[in-house]
C-alpha cells in the first residue's frame, strides 16, 4: 500500500490570494475544521469530498491530479466555484461520498446538512447529483423525496448498481445510517423509495469504540454496501452497519422491486460474526475477481475475503496495517483501471470530533492499494472467470 497524498491541514485553490484572505477574514475559510471524508478515482482525476461539519468549509468536493508535484495539493472546487457559492439550493450544500458508474458518471450524495458537529442545520433536502466526467457538467439533480427522509436521518453513504453496457439499468442504494434505512433509486423514471430491515441496526455493544486511547460511542446501522457479480440475472448486495461486526446479504432482485420487499423479509440473511469485538467496518468494495476489501476502522486496517467462501475467521485476510498511515481508514473505492486499484482515504475522524486533532500530524492521507499485488491474502488461486 502506498500514499498518495497526506495533509496536516487542508487548502484550496482560490482565483486569487485576496480572496482566498477574505474568505479566511469573514470565517467562510477554516482550515482546521476541513476534513476529507470520499474519494473516488476516474482515469488521471482523483476527486475528494470535504463535508460541510464545522463551519469554515468553503468547497465539499473538489478534484486533484493523479499525480500532482507536490505531496499536500491544494484542493481543487468541482466542478467549479460557482456550485459552491450557489444560493437557494441550486448549487452543492454538503457532500458526503460519491460513486462513479463504468461510463464515467459520478453520482454525488449531497446530505444538505451543515454544521453537523456543532449545531446541525438542514439547508437542502438531500440531493443526488450526476455529472457526466468527460465534460465536467452536472446532468441531473434529484432530491430525495420527503417521506423518505426522516427526522434525524444521516444519508451517508451510495453505491451505484449498473448491469447495462449503456448503463441504462441503473439503480442507486442510499443508505441511512441513523434511521435504519436503505433508499433506492432507479434512474430510468427517476423514482425513489425506502424501507427498513432489523439487519440494518447496530449491535449495541459494537457502539463503544476506541482508537488510539480515545473512547467514543457511535450507534450507526446501515452504512458500508458492495455488490457482487452480476450471476443468472441477479446480483447480491453485501451490507453492513457501521458499529457491529455482522454481515450480511440480499439479492438485489429485491431491493429493486418495491412490491417485494415487505414480503420478502427472510431473503435478507446473515452470513457471519468473524470481525470479533473491534470488528467495527465503514466501507466496502468487491474486486473484478470477487474479494471483498473493507476497513476496520478500529484497527488501522484494511481486510479482505474472498466472497466465494463462507464468512467465517478462517476465511478472512489483512492485506494492509498501518498504525501511522491506516488511522481510521473511512473511505474505500476501487476504481475501473485494468490493473484494478482501491483508494482509501483515513481522517481521524473521531479525534476531529472531539477536537483532538494533532495540526503537527500529518491526520489525512489519500492511499492506494495494487489488488493485482495485495500480497496474496485473499486472492484465489486463478483470476475469476
Amino acid at each position: 500500500m502506498g500514499t498518495l497524498y497526506r495533509w496536516k491541514q487542508i487548502d484550496f485553490v482560490y482565483p486569487s490570494t485576496a480572496e482566498r484572505q477574505m474568505a479566511i477574514n469573514n470565517g467562510l475559510f477554516n482550515q482546521t475544521n476541513v476534513i476529507p471524508l470520499g474519494v473516488e478515482r476516474w482515469k488521471d482525476r482523483l476527486f475528494i469530498s470535504t463535508p460541510k461539519w464545522k463551519r469554515g468549509v468553503p468547497a465539499s468536493l473538489s478534484v486533484l491530479p493523479i499525480h500532482a508535484e507536490v505531496s499536500s495539493p491544494a484542493l481543487i472546487p468541482y466542478p467549479s466555484w460557482d456550485w459552491h457559492n450557489a444560493v437557494n439550493c441550486t448549487g452543492l450544500t454538503s457532500v458526503f461520498r460519491m460513486n462513479i458508474d463504468h461510463c464515467g458518471v459520478m453520482w454525488v450524495l449531497d446530505a444538505g446538512q451543515v454544521e453537523g458537529f456543532e449545531t446541525p442545520r438542514q439547508l437542502c433536502p438531500p440531493t443526488l447529483y450526476a455529472i457526466d466526467l468527460s465534460t465536467d457538467t452536472v446532468m441531473g439533480r434529484y432530491p430525495i423525496p420527503d417521506q423518505f427522509v426522516l427526522q434525524d436521518s444521516l444519508i451517508t453513504n451510495l453505491l451505484v448498481d449498473s448491469r447495462d453496457a449503456r448503463c441504462r439499468d441503473l439503480h442507486i442504494y442510499i443508505a441511512d445510517a441513523r434511521r435504519f434505512g436503505l433508499i433506492v433509486f432507479r434512474a430510468s423514471d427517476l423514482a425513489f423509495w425506502r424501507f427498513s430491515h432489523y439487519t440494518f441496526y447496530p449491535e449495541p455493544l459494537l457502539s463503544n469504540y476506541t482508537l488510539h486511547g480515545v473512547n467514543y460511542q457511535w450507534s450507526d446501522g446501515l452504512f458500508g454496501m458492495s455488490l457482487g457479480r452480476f450471476h443468472q440475472n441477479d446480483r447480491q448486495l453485501y451490507y453492513h452497519g457501521m458499529s457491529s461486526s455482522l454481515e450480511f446479504v440480499v439479492n438485489t432482485s429485491v431491493i429493486r422491486d418495491p412490491s417485494r420487499v415487505d414480503d420478502s423479509v427472510a431473503e435478507f440473511k446473515l452470513l457471519g460474526d468473524s470481525r470479533g469485538a473491534d470488528g467495527q467496518v465503514s466501507a466496502a468494495a468487491v474486486d473484478r475477481n470477487d474479494i471483498m476489501y473493507f476497513n476496520l476502522v478500529s484497527r488501522d486496517s484494511i481486510g479482505c475475503w474472498d466472497t466465494r467462501k463462507p464468512y467465517k475467521i478462517d476465511n478472512l485476510g489483512i492485506v494492509a496495517q498501518n498504525n501511522n498511515t491506516l488511522v481510521f481508514p473511512n473511505d474505500l473505492r476501487l476504481d475501473h483501471e485494468i490493473p484494478q486499484y482501491a483508494w482509501i482515504i483515513t481522517n481521524r475522524l473521531p479525534m476531529y470530533q472531539f477536537n483532538l486533532l494533532n495540526p503537527q500530524e500529518y491526520n489525512f492521507r489519500v492511499l492506494y492499494l495494487d489488488l493485482a499485488a495485495a500480497n496474496g491474502v485473499c486472492q484465489p488461486s486463478s483470476p475469476a472467470k
